[in-house]
């Protein structure tokens, strides 16, 4: 039934992926204001609160005050300038968290017409799984997927069979007793 509702192939991949490690009766904080996928994920029975709008790079009082178990952050991790900050922050015990992959043949995306909206950073999986192993969490599942375009060119064929979404399920690194 939603399936015919999702707006393209990312929000389709990343409902799958979500519920296949996430239970419905679990609290989510997503990073980031309300937004569509937000949206989908409540209409699919998520319990979702989004964070206000703040500087995620320096507020992180959001993240840290959050008392339930799971953070999603979608498309979010490349606008900070200092992911690393917010990622060792996070007190919940699992993350989703999804990235645009660099793409060797395509410049860092960047609005012209928002100053916000722009790419600081633009991973290759191995960059984003370090980043979170070093922020503390352990990797258990990751999923990557192809973003095509219907127009013709070099560019829509190398978008084709080059992935362009990065999706990571992780679990918060137990301590050490």
């Amino acid at each position: 039934m939603y399936e015919k509702t999702f707006p393209n192939k990312r929000f389709k991949q990343t409902m799958g992926f979500l519920e296949k490690h996430i239970p419905k009766d679990e609290a989510i904080l997503d990073l980031g204001v309300s937004n569509p996928l937000s949206e989908i994920m409540i209409e699919r029975g998520y319990n979702v609160t989004n964070t206000n709008g703040e500087d995620l790079d320096s507020e992180l009082t959001t993240t840290t005050d959050f008392k339930g178990n799971v953070v999603t952050a979608f498309e979010i991790f490349e606008h900070l300038l200092a992911p690393l900050n917010v990622l060792s922050e996070i007190r919940a015990e699992k993350l989703v968290t999804s990235i645009p992959l660099r793409l060797w043949f395509s410049t860092a995306y960047r609005s012209k017409t928002d100053p916000w909206d722009r790419h600081y950073h633009e991973f290759e999986d191995w960059q984003f799984d370090w980043l979170l192993e070093k922020a503390g969490w352990v990797i258990k599942d990751r999923l990557k997927w192809t973003h095509p375009v219907n127009k013709l060119g070099i560019r829509p064929i190398l978008r084709l069979l080059t992935p362009r979404y990065y999706i990571v399920y992780a679990e918060r690194k137990k301590a050490k007793t």
